[in-house]
């Protein structure tokens, strides 16, 4: 009988330095997707963009992924290529993307040819919007690829020891981004503008990139441990295209998808509209209000983790996608109904906490149970195509949104635009667009608990094996 001998995942330190690496990555991809949200007002003022443009410029994160298919492109890479290779090829495409968004910005990119060029057509978007959307495009290609191989990582290193655990872990420390960015971007801004915050959004992903890089060294000698240790084994039967059939015909995964995007649609896009809608409801100034939901991840940060730790040793994942889709809707419904007279700060702040708390029980809950629904050999294409499925509602939400703030706020774009003192938003209707996602959140959360039932997925059974 051959021994069979450890390797890093066996050893806690590595395989949780393992994971510290990935996800220090995820945490400056983090930062920059919301790099400047918090600074809605001021693209406005000073750049001259519509709520439309704006929310176009959170939809243009997903457009590539969508339109041209590149998520589902991805989880064939990953699955094909192997972590290491797709692991590098998303860092470098974040920085190229994250490059590009900063020259849009910069003041100099006014004055060229290709801006006037730029400004030739579609006039009512800005030059400096368009070439944003093209770099933070490349970028979203870049973090999405990063996200769906970072989830196969963490199954690899992971499964059947702390893998709900160390999923909870990543994205606590991915949401420290979101913490960071409405804490630093206004102060950024104040010293050089959205330039000047997009340039340190650019800087952290540079760091980003060698954190991958050293993580593909770990990740290869564990490779040539595995190997060792199979020796005079059957190798794995080798994923085909063919089995994509598999993945969108498992009602398990359609349900999750569904629920996925749906719960995302909720929480990201709110993100970029969040600071001006609490500077409008509170009457704040926009540095104050992006201080105050910086505390929104803080709840998932510390829930997160203990979540995760609980769903390894007890289970209950699709009852948590459930508790979480109704604080998500109820969190919501506050910021919708509550009249502007009661609405204090203490409200405000126990809402964030509550829609944080929903941040943490769905995540948590929901990217674990994939492994459980779906089999290994074609885990990353399942999670690059509920990567797209969730993209499609990133893509087309925030321009709904920013459409749904200009019609149900006439003449007042053109008020703040010209720096008319006073001239704010009031938010009401796109804060029941988002608690309506929450509802039907709700409604799948009772028809995937009922698949559950009925395939035995285990989706409430502990991740942690004996």
């Amino acid at each position: 009988m051959n021994e069979i001998r450890k390797t890093l995942k066996d050893s806690a330190v590595a395989r949780w330095t393992a994971l510290l690496l990935i996800a220090s990555t995820m945490f400056f991809g983090y930062f920059f997707i919301d790099v400047v949200a918090p600074l809605q007002t001021m693209l406005e003022t000073d750049y001259k963009w519509s709520p439309e443009v704006f929310g176009m410029l959170g939809g243009s994160e997903f457009f590539l992924n969508v339109f041209a298919g590149f998520l589902i492109l991805s989880g064939i890479i990953l699955d094909k290529m192997g972590i290491r290779f797709t692991l590098i090829t998303s860092a470098t495409t974040m920085v190229v993307g994250a490059a590009l968004k900063y020259y849009a910005l910069t003041p100099g990119f006014a004055d060229t040819a290709f801006a006037g060029f730029l400004n030739s057509f579609i006039t009512w978007v800005p030059a400096s919007a368009k070439l944003a959307f093209v770099g933070f495009a490349i970028f979203g290609v870049g973090i999405e690829m990063a996200g769906i191989t970072v989830s196969k990582t963490i199954v690899k290193w992971f499964k059947g020891k702390e893998l709900a655990l160390a999923m909870g872990l990543e994205m606590a420390i991915a949401r420290l981004g979101v913490f960071a960015v409405f804490r630093l971007t206004p102060i950024f801004a104040e010293t050089g503008g959205p330039s000047n915050s997009v340039f340190w959004g650019l800087l952290f992903l540079c760091i980003g990139f060698l954190t991958f890089l050293i993580f593909t060294f770990m990740d290869a000698r564990l490779d040539k441990q595995i190997g060792a240790n199979n020796l005079g084994e059957e190798p794995e039967e080798a994923f085909r295209i063919s089995d994509l059939k598999k993945i969108i015909t498992n009602p398990g995964f359609l349900a999750i998808s569904g629920l996925c995007v749906l719960f995302y649609a909720a929480i990201f896009p709110f993100q970029k509209f969040a600071t001006d809608m609490l500077a409008s409801k509170l009457s704040l100034d926009i540095k104050t209000a992006a201080a105050y939901f910086s505390y929104f991840p803080i709840g998932a940060m510390i829930l997160t983790p203990f979540m995760g730790a609980f769903l390894d040793f007890k289970g209950k994942g699709a009852s948590m996608m459930l508790y979480g889709a109704i604080l998500l809707t109820v969190s919501h419904l506050i910021f919708a109904l509550t009249p502007n007279e009661i609405f204090t700060v203490p409200i405000a702040l126990a809402t964030i906490v509550i829609l944080g708390t929903a941040f943490s029980l769905v995540p948590a809950s929901m990217w674990p149970s994939i492994p459980k629904i779906v089999e290994d050999r074609y885990l990353g294409s399942a999670y690059g195509l509920i990567f797209y499925i969730q993209n499609i509602g990133l893509l087309l939400v925030p321009i709904l949104i920013g459409w749904a703030v200009t019609q149900s706020n006439p003449g007042v774009a053109e008020q703040i635009a010209a720096g008319v003192e006073g001239a704010k938003y009031n938010y009401t209707v796109p804060e029941l667009i988002f608690a309506g996602f929450g509802v039907a959140a709700i409604i799948l959360s009772f028809v995937l608990k009922a698949v559950d039932r009925k395939k035995g997925y285990g989706l409430e059974l502990p991740n942690k094996k004996n």
